[in-house]
């Protein structure tokens, strides 16, 4: 991934990172990673963690076609090491988040 890229998807998170907050979501780490993959966000509402995928594009295509089924699998492992890591025990959903021209999409409470 060039530099362009990689500061292309910063900003994007961030975009998404400033959504949750005005929606009353508290952010509790961005970029989390372990040996098994990334979350970019995770967040906190209503005592509910949410581990976010956030998607950008400036092209005119929906973002959302770019979250595989290994890549929720990816999230699944990773979410699994945080909660034994942090020793939660509360009730979690994977949420995606797609920035498509500058235009915030929460899609909650995803499923394969």
């Amino acid at each position: 991934m060039g530099l362009k890229e990689y500061l292309f998807g910063f900003k994007g998170e961030n975009m998404a990172a400033k959504y949750l907050v005005s929606q009353g979501f508290e952010i509790l780490e961005k970029n989390f990673h372990s040996k098994f993959g990334e979350i970019d966000i995770i967040a906190k509402k209503d005592d509910v963690l949410h581990f976010v995928e956030v998607k950008s594009t400036s092209k005119d295509y929906e973002t959302i076609y770019r979250v595989t089924q290994n890549k929720i699998y990816k999230i699944i492992k990773t979410i699994n090491f945080y909660m034994l890591k942090y020793d939660f025990d509360l009730n979690y959903q994977i949420d995606i988040i797609c920035i498509e021209q500058n235009k915030v999409k929460f899609i909650q409470n995803v499923s394969f």
